[in-house]
């Protein structure tokens, strides 16, 4: 599925930083404070893009590019707090090729069904459901490589891959919750 319009790509590492780990949860402070805000701002963008894309079919430019920097963003901290990366997350929703994490959002549709985004939040009932679900599998999967990288100081290629997938479905069913996508979020994990 290459033509889904958002891919998740990591480059974990196998030698990790043990102190990192030890307290990733407490490094990551800042960015829970500051997602905070940004995720409000986002969830307004949404709420004006909802009424936008009902009455007319199109997202709205700067709109679109802000929410869909916002899923950047989120992914790259999620990412980093479940341990996938011990690279600490830019604070911003642009592209950072460089990071070992990879969020790309194609650019918008010429046109949205109205339909479906009219009726999105009853549309993403199952897929919130199986976010959940997967969510508890990247907890405990993040509990693993905890334990795994502290006493260990490195983590197998194999651990570092099973949280590929979670990690791609929660990325894009983020994107279908804030109307970036239409289509539901495939379970495939997407490029290696």
């Amino acid at each position: 599925m290459s033509d889904y319009p958002v891919t998740y790509k990591q480059q974990p590492p196998e030698k990790r930083n043990r102190l990192s780990i030890f307290f990733r949860w407490f490094l990551a402070i800042p960015h829970y404070i500051w997602s905070f805000f940004y995720g409000i701002a986002a969830f307004l963008a949404v709420f004006i893009a909802w009424f936008a894309i009902v009455i007319t079919g199109r997202w709205p430019r700067g709109l679109y590019d802000f929410v869909a920097g916002f899923v950047r963003y989120y992914g790259r901290l999620t990412a980093y707090v479940s341990l996938i990366v011990d690279t600490y997350p830019p604070f911003d929703g642009g592209e950072h090729p460089e990071y070992p994490v990879q969020i790309i959002v194609a650019p918008p549709k010429e046109q949205y069904s109205r339909l479906k985004t009219l009726f999105r939040f009853i549309l993403a009932i199952p897929i919130a459901i199986v976010q959940y679900v997967l969510s508890i599998w990247l907890f405990i999967l993040s509990v693993a490589i905890w334990f795994v990288g502290v006493f260990a100081g490195s983590t197998s290629a194999g651990l570092m891959e099973a949280p590929r997938m979670p990690m791609a479905y929660y990325v894009r069913s983020s994107a279908y919750f804030l109307l970036i996508t239409e289509d539901w979020p495939p379970f495939e994990p997407g490029p290696a």
